[in-house]
């Protein structure tokens, strides 16, 4: 029966890459009949590609001796899964981009024909990320569990995941943001030209760190969040359950990749409709489909509901923190409203009132994750909580489909406006881009409420794993762990908006140097050094990406070893709690600026070109590194000093 199940198991991620590929086709039959297009399409494609090469070829050699380090000192199950992890990981990430960079100048072509062409050509390069996510990691839990036969020794399978997403989302949004950053601050302050104008030197790096960062960084943390929860659940199973245990988690996933492949079929506008409602619906259908398969696959291998309803409550959960993100990111919500109004008294009240609604905004997603919690826990304890991880990220299919089309959608209002394309068409890509910024804003609180379940199971599977039955708050090691873990987050999260800070200060003294020193490039005749632009986010990226990267590895080896088990079971509790909470706040307080100020380009405040657009594009400025680099890492950084944890768990007994 078991071995029945795993088989229809692979057949369902299999198909989810089938799907990816014939979208995939489908793209690249789509033909563009405007030579301006396709070459700033081939520009963007080149200089993301080029970063991801980049990128892989740092992050190789560590993944081999980080894989070599575990199979001496673990075993070689250990070190192998690690390294099939991490490829894994970065496998996602390159299916991801290739086709997103080749669907942004197709989706600004196809807005010639109407909004509906353009919807789904956008939402068909989002769907290969995310088909190609769940069905590289269901095949790859598979492989290695069909190897080892035992999920706890294919544990660093998720922290092999993990190590490379966090390189990749550290990396991608300091790239997307230091260009973002001197573009806007130079081109839209100083120089007063308009967004995507194609006079402005930083206008193709930032359209290429609309990939890097919410293409690969996104997807690679999608991906190591979806092989964590199930990878914890199938370790907690195996105590629990046995081998039903270990399977169950692996046939929820499979359910969720039907359910998402069902969805997209929602996926539609008509004349004069609403991509927004037509990308929710995909995302109620399939989690509505989820529930539903959920009800029959529990019924049918436990005879009994308990887990049904710790699955229903992380889908439920997860969609319903969608939901609420939506309320405080959206344009078309009281929040965002308010902060454009603040913009008529200048930046400080904009940022002000955008502090205020990030921080308001962690108490609901955060009461929600603490209900998931209770419920999950209440019918099935440990591994309730942990199939509830499961359930909240089976629908990963779609909401990373969803996710990934914002950035595409970016990707073609900025080419729409390089190509001169007609004005209909800028407004037509203009609505899809003010919709992916609301999506990414959505994606991101899925990462981050999946994050907190799953460090949480990955914490009950460390815990079980040394033996640890409580935490004695008594001990002074383990107030120190905890105190340790609460700051990590703080100083994770100072390093990487230095590090933006950083690159974007070289990226502004460029932007005016060429200013400066080109020839007509304001009029239009002198040509802007792109590749420059590209190359100083490049470097900046690579190189600032380490130091985060290696804290987050090293910290919980460091306090394991030095002061025990249980000081480190102190650090997991303090950096979950808050890392939770810093990631909602940054990422909802960003998305909410970004609004607001897309709110006032719409013609509210005055519009473009006032001293309430000024005041916007600052509060959006400082919200980029919260919402695109210091935010959305942070749910990475639990994960991984969890995951770790566990890893290692054998060496600090």
């Amino acid at each position: 029966m078991d071995f029945l199940l795993l088989l229809i198991v692979g057949i369902t991620g299999i198909a989810a890459l089938a799907f990816a590929f014939i979208s995939y086709v489908r793209i690249d039959m789509f033909r563009v009949d405007n030579e301006r297009v396709s070459e700033l399409s081939h520009i963007i494609h080149r200089g993301a590609m080029a970063f991801l090469y980049r990128e892989y070829k740092w992050l190789l050699p560590f993944l081999l001796i980080v894989g070599v380090l575990l199979w001496i000192k673990i075993g070689g199950a250990a070190g192998f899964s690690f390294i099939i992890g991490g490829l894994c990981s970065a496998a996602a990430g390159y299916a991801g981009m290739v086709v997103a960079t080749k669907s942004n100048g197709k989706t600004a072509f196809a807005a010639t024909r109407g909004m509906n062409e353009a919807l789904t050509m956008a939402f068909k390069g989002g769907s290969v990320m995310g088909m190609s996510v769940v069905g590289i990691g269901v095949l790859g839990i598979l492989f290695c569990y069909a190897l080892f036969e035992d999920p706890t020794l294919i544990t660093s399978f998720g922290m092999g995941a993990s190590s490379i997403a966090l390189f990749a989302r550290v990396g991608g949004g300091i790239y997307t943001k230091a260009a973002d950053v001197g573009a806007d601050l130079v081109g839209k302050v100083e120089a007063g030209i308009p967004e995507d104008d194609p006079r402005n030197p930083a206008v193709i790096a930032d359209n290429v760190g609309d990939n890097v960062g919410d293409i690969a960084g996104m997807g690679a943390d999608l991906f190591e969040s979806y092989v964590n929860s199930i990878i914890a659940a199938m370790a907690i199973g195996l105590a629990v359950f046995g081998s039903k245990g270990v399977v169950f988690p692996l046939v929820l996933a499979a359910v969720g990749i039907l359910s998402a492949i069902a969805g997209t079929t929602f996926v539609k506008v008509k004349d004069g409709g609403s991509a927004s409602v037509a990308l929710r619906t995909g995302t109620f259908v399939t989690g509505g489909i989820m529930i539903g398969g959920a009800f029959l696959v529990t019924l049918a291998m436990f005879r009994e509901f308990a887990l049904f309803w710790s699955v229903v409550s992380g889908v439920g959960v997860g969609v319903l923190i969608g939901f609420v993100t939506e309320i405080y990111t959206s344009g078309d919500y009281a929040s965002v409203k308010h902060i454009a109004e603040s913009s008529k008294t200048g930046p400080a009240t904009v940022i002000l009132a955008g502090m205020a609604v990030g921080m308001k905004s962690t108490v609901i997603p955060v009461l929600l994750i603490c209900a998931a919690t209770l419920i999950s826990y209440y019918f099935s304890g440990l591994y309730g909580i942990a199939c509830a991880a499961v359930g909240m990220l089976s629908i990963t299919g779609m909401a990373l489909s969803v996710d990934a089309y914002g950035p595409i959608a970016d990707n073609a209002g900025g080419i729409a406006e390089m190509s001169h394309l007609p004005k209909e068409v800028r407004k037509i890509t203009d609505k899809l881009d003010a919709i992916g910024n609301t999506t990414a804003a959505m994606g991101k609180g899925l990462a981050i409420g999946s994050a907190a379940l799953t460090a949480l199971a990955l914490f009950a599977a460390y815990a079980h794993s040394v033996k640890l039955t409580a935490i004695d708050l008594n001990d002074p090691k383990v107030m120190v762990g905890l105190f340790l873990g609460g700051m990590l987050p703080f100083l994770f999260s100072s390093m990487s908006i230095q590090a933006v800070g950083r690159a974007a200060e070289a990226m502004i003294d460029e932007v005016r140097r060429q200013f400066k020193e080109i020839p007509g490039i304001m009029e239009g005749t002198g040509k802007p050094e792109y590749e420059k632009c590209v190359d100083i986010s490049t470097a900046a990226a690579l190189k600032e990406m380490i130091i985060p990267g290696l804290l987050a590895v090293l910290s919980p080896v460091v306090v394991g070893f030095v002061l025990g088990a249980q000081a480190l079971g102190g650090l997991l509790g303090g950096s979950i709690v808050t890392g939770v909470m810093l990631a909602i706040f940054m990422s909802n307080a960003g998305g909410a600026w970004d609004n607001a100020k897309k709110y006032i380009e719409e013609g509210n405040f005055g519009g473009k070109g006032t001293p309430e657009h000024a005041a916007a594009v600052v509060g959006d400025t400082v919200g980029d590194p919260f919402k695109d680099t210091a935010g959305p890492s942070l749910n990475i950084l639990i994960k991984l000093m969890s995951v770790v944890a566990l890893v290692l768990a054998p060496l600090f007994v």
